[in-house]
């Protein structure tokens, strides 16, 4: 049994609280892009709104969570190193001192997840750890370029690889299909093709990058588990809701993105990476947060109906800043972006709600 400083779910509350900063930030960061006024701290990091969100939030909870799985104290060095990441682009340290940060905490999380390939070798343990792989490679590529654009693919690879794994692994629980993992492979070969093509071509490698996001999309709606646990009740209904919508979205963003929406500069870049980001992964984020973060920090989540208020209005606030981006209008994506903003409070304060309530019952069985 672990016995180390963090094996105390207590002791792992002020790594959540550096996600959650850079979760802050990142959305502050977000608006300033978009030209909404923003507090200063927010808006100084308008360039670095990316690494922000993918960095210094994701790669901080994606990470504690693995190092919860593995169970070693050396693996908390990588949400910490993430977490302190996003803390040196807030004080506006040297960017290269954040970059150093980010390349330890991916290399730490890419060690982790090797540790649970050697523990459990399966498909679904490979990708997460191939998912790693590409967060270390968008950090070290926006490095050595400075450019941050040109880690997008590969952040986006980390986030959906991910994500994607972390869903194969519960398909073992449907019928054996015999084309699916084959698909599978295929397809995320083909997401890790795309980034590694956009170095020297972008134009080609975005395409194919988004081609392959809209085929694990179809992937994903054919062979998951959500389509079969939306008949169900309660929490499972409300998680394959989240799956289905994500799923929806992660098809609008390859579409968009096959058709060049990637590239820098064009007018549908905002609809195509908000669609995979905030569609796909938030809506991920939203369906599992009553599972993970009670693993975390070992506080009890209960299901509750008003769970489906802030996925709804997800969905709603996106669809007003795609349509204003289809339509070149900023007045409206500025309105979806405040809507977005505001429905992560909701979000967060609707989880911390359940969490005071589940307290609440606890004492009534035991008191």
């Amino acid at each position: 049994m672990a016995t180390h400083f963090f094996a105390k779910p207590l002791h792992r509350l002020p790594l959540l609280v550096l996600g959650m900063l850079g979760l802050a930030f990142g959305v502050l960061a977000g608006l300033a892009r978009l030209g909404v006024a923003v507090p200063a701290a927010g808006a100084q990091l308008a360039g670095v709104h990316g690494a922000m969100l993918v960095c210094a939030f994701f790669g901080t909870v994606i990470s504690l969570e693995r190092a919860v799985a593995l169970g070693a104290s050396w693996a908390y060095l990588a949400p910490a190193a993430a977490g302190a990441g996003g803390l040196a682009l807030l004080a506006g340290l040297p960017l290269a001192a954040a970059q150093g940060l980010f390349i330890l905490a991916a290399s730490v999380l890419l060690a982790a997840s090797l540790r649970i390939v050697l523990r459990q070798c399966a498909l679904f343990t490979v990708m997460l750890a191939i998912g790693a792989a590409a967060w270390l490679t968008g950090c070290v590529v926006w490095l050595s370029t400075g450019i941050i654009h040109s880690a997008v693919a590969w952040w986006l690879a980390f986030l959906v690889l991910t994500i994607a794994g972390e869903r194969l692994e519960l398909t073992r629980l449907m019928p054996v299909r015999r084309a699916s993992r084959p698909l599978f492979i295929m397809i995320g070969g083909a997401v890790l093709g795309g980034a590694l093509l956009a170095l020297p071509a972008p134009a080609a490698g975005l395409a194919l990058h988004g081609a392959a996001l809209l085929a694990l999309a179809a992937w994903l709606l054919a062979y998951d588990i959500a389509r079969r646990n939306i008949r169900l009740q309660g929490l499972a209904r409300f998680i394959a809701w989240c799956l289905l919508g994500g799923y929806a979205w992660l098809a609008l963003g390859g579409a968009l993105a096959l058709g060049g929406a990637l590239l820098p500069g064009t007018t549908l870049r905002d609809a195509a990476l908000h669609a995979v980001m905030l569609g796909f992964v938030f809506s991920m984020v939203f369906g599992h947060a009553p599972i993970i973060f009670p693993a975390i920090v070992h506080v009890r989540i209960p299901y509750l109906r008003f769970f489906y208020v802030p996925l709804l209005a997800l969905h709603l606030s996106l669809l007003l800043r795609v349509a204003g981006g289809m339509l070149g209008s900023s007045t409206l994506q500025q309105a979806g972006a405040l809507g977005n903003a505001l429905v992560l409070v909701l979000f967060v304060g609707t989880m911390l709600a359940a969490v005071r309530l589940g307290q609440r019952d606890q004492v009534r069985r035991t008191g």
